[in-house]
């Protein structure tokens, strides 16, 4: 959060001073690569580099030291980089905005989200990703499993609203005794004060979700003033990596479909008791 945020504070101060990715990268000598990692809040910093940069964009010194203050907590690392191993740039960030925040909402269409997972659904998901070893599998299950702490602690545990798509509850991953293990922790999980759970059924037709695919928008808590910790974001992975949106329109756009597919889905009894019964059926 640390990076993340000391990223868009220099991208705010490079904004205002009127210099471009290119322009600033070739001031510092680096590559441009370098500085949209900076800004995406991927690296941790040096407080000099800190301090040239706010120099060059004229930055008061009061802004300069605060942001340096800054850069030293950009070099602690959360617990899960301990797995960083087997997690590429985008999920550390990800996770990171997880940890951080207080509400998620999400819809999903191929398979139950992570957070949500038995351990042998993971594992059936994990092993058929191409390129992975039997050993960095263990390693990203392990990981999977210690993610779940943040729906199942006792204390400020993360609100969860999550839609998933009919479809989610009959594609079979490891056959029918891991899919019938998946589903009835479904069941439990919903459970929980903090998780709703809700099924758009097929019968739903098009609706929002049909245009926006699945996608997990992150609130996070405020400050003393007021204001957002962090912006809000949405979250949108792909095969080769993920988007990270924060602007405006985007987050209302979002916002907009998440509601649409709230509404097309069936209630949480109705949800639950499907999912239920379709366990039953299945054993």
């Amino acid at each position: 959060m640390a990076r993340r945020q000391l990223g868009r504070y220099l991208r705010d101060l490079r904004g205002r001073a009127r210099f471009s990715v290119r322009s600033a990268a070739m001031e510092f000598e680096w590559s441009e690569t370098k500085m949209w990692r900076i800004e995406s809040g991927l690296t941790s910093m040096r407080g000099n580099d800190v301090k040239m940069m706010c120099q060059l964009y004229d930055a008061p010194e009061e802004t300069t030291n605060a942001l340096m203050a800054l850069a030293r907590e950009t070099k602690a690392n959360g617990w899960w980089m301990s797995y960083s191993d087997v997690i590429p740039d985008y999920l550390d960030v990800y996770i990171g905005l997880e940890e951080a925040a207080v509400e998620l909402d999400g819809y999903w269409t191929e398979r139950v989200p992570g957070l949500f997972q038995t351990e042998r659904y993971a594992r059936v998901l994990l092993e058929g990703w191409p390129g992975v070893t039997p050993e960095q599998v263990e390693r990203r299950v392990q990981l999977r499993m210690a993610r779940q702490s943040l729906v199942m602690r006792t204390i400020r545990p993360l609100w969860v609203r999550m839609v998933l798509d009919e479809a989610v509850l009959h594609r079979s991953y490891g056959g029918t005794d891991v899919m019938v293990e998946q589903l009835r922790h479904l069941v439990v999980i919903s459970q929980r004060n903090n998780v709703t759970l809700r099924v758009v059924p097929f019968s739903a037709g098009f609706h929002y979700g049909s245009v926006s695919r699945q996608f997990v928008k992150l609130e996070f808590p405020t400050t003393e003033s007021g204001s957002p910790s962090e912006p809000t974001t949405v979250y949108v992975e792909g095969f080769t990596g993920a988007l990270f949106l924060e602007k405006p329109q985007e987050i209302k756009q979002y916002s907009e479909a998440f509601a649409g597919i709230w509404e097309a889905s069936m209630s949480e009894v109705e949800s639950v008791n499907y999912i239920a019964k379709l366990a039953r059926e299945m054993q």
